[in-house]
């Protein structure tokens, strides 16, 4: 009978363990390169500081001017909330009642489509166009919320400044912020449009041959603004444009109404 000692069987059935044993400086080796490799490969991978996530949300908002929060609720979303029941996918479904408006929120499983969500919202919605008012004169709209849209920085501005010259700042913000490639767009809110009314004189007119259409046509012919092409800035497009809006109150009375033998009617002459 052969006789095998320990050694030996150790030896043969362990063979990659003992030769690890007997070359650690080349295992070491082996294991720094494999650790270098896993940080250049983590290094190397995308990554974005706000990922894009993407949630579908449906939103169903119904206009029903004149009603109270109440009946919005027994005669808007209720009977829309019925017939969103029955959509598979859902995994919320929240409504409020205002008054003069429905609003009704639908929250999908995120494996969902936000174009089949939608549409599928869609249908339903129609399906309870029956079961709503007669005298509804505006039907539900129904879109989705696209949270990429969202604003991800707000930028308040206050001073002792006028509403127009904090007005004049955030649009030179707005250029800036805009000129950057990664922004899409820098929108502005809060700020009311100037506005500027004229009283025309009825007699005033009458006396110098004028209708209310020349006045029209006479301020908005001055007040345009008007774009002179494009010029290329150390490699950049740049665009142009002629503005002629009215800065002050005597440039608006200084617009020319009529001029007619050499007499001429200022804005001024008829209107305040």
């Amino acid at each position: 009978m052969e006789h095998i000692q320990d050694g030996d069987i150790s030896h043969r059935h362990f063979k990659p363990t003992y030769w690890a044993l007997e070359n650690k400086n080349t295992i070491y080796i082996l294991v720094f390169f494999l650790f270098l490799g896993g940080i250049l490969t983590y290094r190397g991978m995308q990554r974005e500081l706000f990922p894009e996530i993407v949630v579908p949300y449906i939103m169903v908002q119904t206009p029903y001017p004149g009603n109270s929060p109440p009946d919005i609720e027994n005669l808007i979303t209720r009977p829309i909330e019925k017939e969103l029941k029955g959509l598979n996918g859902v995994k919320r479904l929240s409504s409020a009642s205002f008054q003069d408006m429905s609003l009704i929120l639908v929250e999908f499983e995120t494996d969902v489509d936000v174009k089949t969500g939608l549409q599928d919202v869609k249908d339903q919605v129609d399906k309870s166009l029956s079961d709503l008012p007669d005298d509804l004169d505006t039907d539900p709209i129904v879109e989705d919320l696209d949270f990429s849209e969202f604003p991800i920085l707000n930028i308040n501005l206050s001073g002792d400044y006028s509403i127009y010259e904090l007005k004049k700042f955030a649009e030179d913000l707005q250029d800036e912020f805009e000129s950057l490639r990664e922004v899409r767009e820098a929108d502005i809110k809060g700020v009311d449009e100037r506005e500027i009314k004229i009283h025309v004189d009825p007699l005033k007119l009458e006396a110098y041959n004028l209708s209310f259409m020349d006045i029209e046509l006479a301020v908005m012919s001055e007040n345009v603004t008007i774009g002179a092409g494009e010029i290329l800035v150390d490699g950049t497009r740049r665009s142009l444009r002629s503005e002629a809006n009215y800065k002050t109150m005597d440039e608006l009375g200084a617009t020319i109404v009529k001029f007619e033998n050499g007499d001429i009617v200022y804005l001024r002459d008829v209107a305040r």
